[in-house]
């Protein structure tokens, strides 16, 4: 998107949010309410365009959303997505080496525009985005990049993350809240060292997690007192934030319980894959018995949140490629009733590639093709059933 269309977007943002007609006559819109106590029942995917911290064309830089993407995901009836960014994906730095302190907020625009570009796209097919850092300065729950300090107990960190949100937060602040959200930072845990990815994880204490929070919450709210905020779980998606409620604050849990089904042999969570049990639904995996019961016992904490009147919605779900294809239907087929009678909507991870309902390389899937790509007709059916 150039400097003109990009100008042409915000003003046309600004006059949504402010509520103008033709007529001169002023509506009330969401720009003027209050942030909602409950959430949307939003349905739609995870876009990776901006997922890595390297850019396209380089080791892990992914690949690109299109429009046609975006246009078959409403014409499905699909109206959210949810943007997980690495800030170093929209950095102008050194790359050849490991990034400074001094570096953190060298805004590139011209990246900028990228994410503007895909913005503008959803929201022309009427979807609803949701921005997140995937990583944040100091914080990140996979490795392989180097951060220079660490968000739960540096200072100078916290003010990097608030920094970028309110950089955002300028940026988009004449899009309604009805069209864009924050979620503030992906799947939040206190990790021993960040550059392992099996190192041991755990909690945030609250009281470091709400400070943070609450930080970039004032920089957004700032900009845009009614924009939507949300919080990932702690412990990696999985758990509640007390200590958030009644801040205004929404929060996002996870659909990947139990992780033997979600993630089986996924390289980034067993150390070898070859040894993960092989999964079933319901049935006996690892010794322990699942099945649907388990499956209400582990969401009972995010429905009674949701009934407490604190905005649930669930920003991950899915299964990697390796599960078995039936046994992932099962049990995804039980997460999204749950959910679904519970009033929470969710965002599959992703939308092409190995969790996705495009092009995700299983070996046991009787694919149709889809212009080009291989669609997975019984999951596409399965999720516009919720």
């Amino acid at each position: 998107m150039g400097k003109t269309n990009r100008r042409i977007f915000l003003k046309h943002s600004a006059i949504a949010a402010a509520g103008i007609t033709i007529g001169g006559e002023l509506l009330a819109s969401a720009y003027t309410k209050a942030p909602p106590k409950m959430l949307p029942r939003w349905k739609g995917f995870n876009l990776l365009d901006f997922f890595s911290a390297n850019p396209p064309g380089t080791r892990g830089g992914g690949n690109r959303t299109t429009e046609e993407d975006i246009k078959w995901m409403s014409d499905w009836g699909f109206d959210f997505v949810r943007i997980p960014m690495a800030y170093p994906r929209y950095l102008d730095f050194d790359r050849t080496r490991d990034i400074s302190k001094e570096e953190v907020c060298r805004f590139d625009e011209k990246v900028l525009e990228e994410v503007d570009q895909l913005i503008y796209m959803s929201h022309k097919h009427n979807l609803h985005v949701s921005l997140n850092l995937h990583r944040g300065p100091g914080y990140c729950i996979n490795a392989g990049f180097r951060e220079p300090f660490n968000l739960w107990k540096d200072n100078d960190a916290q003010d990097a993350f608030n920094e970028h949100w309110a950089m955002w937060a300028k940026r988009y602040k004449t899009i309604s809240p009805e069209k864009l959200s924050f979620d503030l930072l992906n799947e939040p845990a206190y990790i021993e060292d960040m550059n392992d990815q099996f190192a041991r994880k755990s909690k945030v204490p609250g009281d470091i997690y709400k400070k943070v929070a609450e930080g970039a919450l004032k920089v957004i709210r700032t900009e845009n007192n009614k924009r939507l905020v949300i919080a990932d779980g702690n412990n990696v998606g999985n758990d509640v934030i007390p200590e958030l409620e009644g801040t205004g604050i929404a929060q996002s849990c996870r659909g990947y319980y139990p992780s033997l089904v979600s993630h089986y042999q996924a390289s980034w969570v067993w150390k070898d894959p070859s040894k993960a049990p092989l999964p079933v639904w319901p049935g006996e995996i690892d010794g322990k018995q699942y099945g649907r019961e388990k499956l209400e016992e582990y969401y009972k904490q995010w429905i009674d949140l949701k009934g407490r009147g604190t905005g649930v919605h669930c920003g991950e779900c899915g299964c990697y490629s390796k599960t078995p294809h039936n046994v992932f239907l099962a049990w995804f087929g039980d997460v999204l009733d749950i959910l679904t009678k519970a009033g929470i909507g969710y965002a599959l991870w992703n939308f092409r590639g190995d969790f996705g309902i495009m092009d995700s390389h299983r070996s046991d899937v009787d694919y149709k093709d889809w212009f080009g790509h291989k669609l997975d007709t019984r999951l596409l059916e399965l999720l516009r059933k919720y």
